[in-house]
């Protein structure tokens, strides 16, 4: 009896896709606080650059390498300011290093779809049903565009409809053309018509899109390194001085006006980096 409670206050899922992977985030849906925005911005980077770690341990390797740097510097140095730059400094490595990952597989990803999508037209033009040539097409496609539709194959002999297996290809990876090509493949499964057709175009499409982001960052190569130049140069200076003259920032903070023109200096600089960092953004989205 006790048997027979338990199996009957079992609730079955509409959808079993998701015991597929098993995530923790940060941030939570109901929520558009600010505190909120950059978890759900640091789940993003996490799950963008294809690493498969919790962001706990992410967050550990931040500590660790503001301590190892901070420590360094301290050791050599002795002096508390320019430890507390290399604390910082050293606490944002992991999360450069992430960003460098995501920008990589990003750019794999652009560069494997359209040559998949001609597979998957050649697929569809033997007959067969466009939930078999995808399952097909996945395990012949290498990683990391493989990984992702692996997933969602993984999802349709499931057996959950194509839309639901579709379903966050694009929140996982952070490529538009993805996206187009989940919405592509969803109208026809709904509408039908000339698949093979279809993804001859939209391939077409996505070779034209990715010439012509390329051509957009090679025009704009000289702005967006200018940009990066006057973020990294006013750091790399006190960097620089702090190195030559250990007692060069206790100088500084020693008089009102030091600390005043320091700390202005600092706040420009952070609005200035977070206004180019999100031009350059819009410029760069994939």
């Amino acid at each position: 009896m006790a048997t027979d409670a338990t199996m009957n206050s079992i609730n079955p899922a509409d959808d079993f896709s998701e015991i597929l992977r098993d995530r923790n985030k940060y941030a939570v849906s109901d929520s558009n606080q600010i505190g909120n925005r950059v978890n759900g911005g640091f789940d993003e980077l996490i799950i963008h650059s294809g690493v498969d770690a919790n962001p706990a341990v992410i967050l550990f390797f931040c500590l660790l390498s503001a301590i190892l740097f901070g420590g360094l510097i301290f050791v050599l140095q002795e002096n508390f300011l320019s430890t507390s730059l290399a604390f910082m400094v050293g606490g944002m490595a992991p999360i450069g290093y992430l960003i460098y990952l995501r920008s990589r597989r990003q750019k794999r990803i652009n560069e494997q779809l359209s040559d998949m999508i001609d597979e998957l037209a050649r697929a569809a033009k033997t007959g067969r049903s466009l939930t078999h040539c995808f399952i097909n097409v996945s395990e012949k496609t290498p990683a990391p565009l493989g990984n992702e539709l692996k997933e969602s194959a993984r999802r349709l002999e499931m057996g959950v409809s194509m839309k639901a297996a579709l379903d966050g290809l694009y929140e996982r990876t952070g490529v538009a053309s993805l996206n187009i090509l989940s919405m592509a493949l969803i109208v026809h499964q709904e509408t039908g018509g000339d698949l093979v057709k279809v993804l001859e175009r939209l391939a077409r499409t996505i070779r034209d899109r990715m010439l012509f982001l390329g051509r957009l960052r090679t025009a704009t190569a000289g702005s967006r390194a200018t940009a990066v130049l006057m973020i990294l140069l006013p750091p790399l200076i006190l960097g620089f001085f702090v190195l030559r003259d250990p007692t060069y920032l206790t100088t500084l903070m020693a008089s009102s006006w030091g600390r005043g023109a320091t700390f202005t200096a600092i706040a420009l600089q952070v609005i200035g980096s977070l206004w180019v960092l999100r031009v350059l953004k819009t410029s760069q989205r994939t």
